[in-house]
């Protein structure tokens, strides 16, 4: 198994989480907030996906999938469209209120543009430096895994507000 499966697998496995997370949710539910200043499923996944889609097009040296399908458009968030969630106050998480459907859709589409992504990438690519601004400067491979770990991250948020959801009934 090459490093490219692994990441593969990764992704995938992000995208099930996603997919699991917002299934069968109404509208309401998607933005429902735990408390005033949690985020909601909406924005955990829509945050995740815009990361995704900013790291990974930005590698790929490719314009944001966000902007190049219309994605930015058919959301039409309140919020400036190079925006993907870092340092959003309560009012900018509240903004986001979209269906399940947008959300995976956006989804889907990163995911699909990812895998295209790491078919080209091979083992001697991941050493490559692609950050000098941090100390150890940032390899190719470490921004892979940091993009899938935070993938995961906010999707077992997303997942865990779910099962918060589903017991209050």
């Amino acid at each position: 198994m090459s490093s490219r499966d692994v990441f593969l697998d990764a992704f995938d496995r992000v995208s099930q989480a996603v997919h699991g997370a917002v299934r069968g949710l109404t509208r309401e539910q998607l933005a429902h907030r735990i408390d005033p200043g949690a985020n909601s499923i909406a924005w955990l996944i829509w945050h995740l996906t815009r990361v995704q889609d900013d790291h990974i097009c930005d590698l790929a040296g490719t314009e944001q999938v966000w902007t190049a399908q219309g994605w930015a458009d058919r959301f039409s968030l309140p919020l400036p469209v190079e925006d993907t969630g870092y340092g959003h106050t309560s009012e900018e998480v509240a903004a986001v209120r979209v269906g399940e459907k947008l959300l995976t859709g956006y989804h889907d589409a990163v995911h699909a543009h990812t895998a295209e992504y790491l078919q080209r990438v091979n083992d001697r690519d991941l050493g490559k430096v692609i950050d000098t601004s941090w100390d150890p400067p940032v390899t190719l491979g470490v921004r892979i895994v940091s993009v899938i770990a935070d993938d995961l991250e906010h999707a077992g948020q997303a997942a865990f507000i779910r099962g918060v959801l589903k017991r209050a009934g």
